[in-house]
């Protein structure tokens, strides 16, 4: 039988999933099946979470890899909890180093843009303090998986294939061919639905599962990572992986038309959905497909965003406090800055005072939001041979501008780009949230959140509706969902309006609500492979 499986010509429409004992959203579905495995073996929501995510480095690696970076916010024990596991720029990496290797910005590509690997750890460190199973088990669907192979779902053929083109012209040298030997074994990408394998992937994810990590940070693979690093003047060394912690964090929220909406606080970017929201709160919204309702959103978003590149960085090298950006005095003073036309965007002066996601809730009253990334794409190019360790490119993030908070440091770790979301009301759960996506994701967050509380759309619904990205300047991009006549009356109110060639660029969340009675009701993303596993 001969079929695209990337042509869908008629619209369609999914409904919400209900369920009371269990359930995993994620954007693979042999990952979101993964978690509920692990429900239905006696594990928790954070089981289930740790599960989902080890399975997406194996069955969604053109977002993330054992080398990524993670976060986490967590509901147990009447609590929200959260989790930065993003890894520090190695010891030996400076603007100065770059400078003598002959470099005046950070590449994509490369060992330079390689931080320390916090995915690893965050498995380990939330099984530990939340978990209910032993990590030889939480991870083992994961493992197998890569070893015994799967078949390549549309969405992640679709993005492996451009990766692979993209790489074969730009990654030339040693350091890179095994990236080309793991992920094009054949020399070419997988076919969708043809099977890829990486045993060394599974034998990896079985030696973190049974030394709990260590290994990874103190053992044999680290060892591995540092000798390749050295031997491609790469920069991330033992005693970097070594001194790696994850941190628990306090989350920050805003009140939000009676609804606390929380994020994790920097060095991650959930600041800025919140900064919007913050000046959002001040005015009306009577219909979401309205000109007016996209004019402000956009506008809030641009001041939110101005903030954010300004501020945003490893909380010991902030130069303001999180609590101010988030005043209500600083919000009204920003939100006067909102009229009826587009403004070129400009960070304030506060007083001083390419990604993948997934939730998870089981029947007990645990939730979860996590992310991971390696940022764009497979990361930077690099694989630890023989290991299936892809690394991340997050240090791309940094600034080389002196005196920016963000400048790149030693042991400092940059701006990150994702963020997990999670919605309380009086002091009770309403669920985890989440839109993956470089700098779309706060914008999706803004977008979902305000679907739901503003507009009342079920969970699904709020994941469906047209969406628009802030790209820079006056520049937004629709979605060709978007009604026609919004487009051209944002257009004569100033913005430089554009369609986009497909939806790609706008994000992939997924929703888990629990109602009053127990009752989970979730959404998932139509714009990739998603899907709600539930019992």
């Amino acid at each position: 039988m001969r079929f695209d499986p990337l042509e869908y010509p008629y619209p369609s429409r999914r409904n919400c999933v209900y369920a009371a004992r269990g359930m995993v959203a994620t954007s693979q579905p042999l990952a979101a099946q993964a978690g509920l495995a692990i429900l239905q073996q006696g594990g928790n929501a954070v089981d289930a979470a740790v599960a989902t995510a080890a399975m997406l480095t194996v069955v969604e690696p053109t977002s993330n890899g054992i080398g990524s970076d993670a976060f986490a916010l967590v509901w147990s024990g009447g609590r929200l909890h959260g989790l930065n596991s993003s890894g520090p720029a190695p010891r030996a990496l400076s603007v100065e180093a770059l400078e003598r290797a002959g470099h005046r910005e950070i590449p994509r590509h490369g060992f330079i843009p390689a931080m320390v690997p916090g995915a690893p750890a965050a498995w380990v460190e939330l099984n530990r303090r939340f978990g209910r199973l032993p990590l030889t088990r939480v991870l083992a669907p994961a493992a197998e998986y890569a070893e015994r192979g799967y078949p390549v779902s549309p969405t992640l053929g679709r993005y492996w294939q451009s990766a692979f083109a993209s790489y074969r012209k730009s990654l030339d040298g040693e350091a890179f061919r095994p990236w080309f030997d793991t992920f094009a074994p054949q020399g070419r990408a997988p076919a969708i639905g043809e099977v890829w394998r990486s045993p060394a992937h599974a034998r990896t994810l079985r030696m973190i599962a049974e030394t709990a990590g260590e290994a990874f940070y103190r053992g044999e693979l680290a060892e591995r990572i540092a000798a390749f690093a050295r031997q491609h003047g790469g920069y991330i060394s033992a005693d970097d992986l070594a001194a790696f912690r994850p941190e628990w964090v306090e989350p920050i929220s805003v009140h939000y038309r009676g609804y606390d909406v929380w994020e994790l606080p920097p060095n991650g970017q959930g600041l800025v959905a919140l900064l919007a929201l913050n000046i959002l709160k001040g005015f009306e919204f009577g219909a979401r497909e309205d000109v007016g309702t996209y004019h402000r959103q956009i506008e809030a978003l641009k001041l939110a965003f101005a903030d954010g590149r300004r501020f945003i960085a490893d909380p010991a090298a902030m130069d303001v406090a999180v609590s101010d950006l988030l005043s209500e005095a600083y919000a009204a003073e920003r939100r006067q800055l909102i009229g009826r036309t587009a403004l070129d965007p400009a960070p304030g002066q506060p007083p001083r005072g390419g990604t993948v996601y997934l939730a998870a809730a089981d029947g007990e009253g645990n939730m979860v939001s996590y992310i991971q990334s390696n940022y764009m794409g497979f990361g930077c190019g690099i694989v630890i041979p023989e290991t299936g360790i892809a690394l991340n490119n997050r240090g791309h993030c940094f600034s080389l501008e002196p005196g920016h908070p963000n400048r790149l440091e030693p042991g400092k770790r940059p701006y990150n780009t994702i963020i997990p979301g999670f919605l309380t009301r009086d002091g009770q759960p309403v669920g985890p949230f989440g839109v993956m996506g470089g700098f779309m994701q706060p914008q999706g967050h803004l977008q979902v959140i305000m679907n739901t509380i503003d507009f009342a759309l079920n969970p699904q619904a709020a994941l469906d509706a047209p969406r628009w990205q802030w790209i820079e300047g006056r520049t937004v991009e629709l979605e060709h969902s978007v009604p026609t006549h919004i487009a051209d009356a944002l257009a004569r109110r100033g913005h430089a309006v554009r369609w986009a060639m497909g939806s790609g660029g706008f994000g992939r969340g997924q929703i888990i609500w629990r109602q009053p009675d127990g009752v989970l009701v979730g959404g998932t993303e139509p714009r990739t492979d998603g899907q709600i596993a539930a019992w």
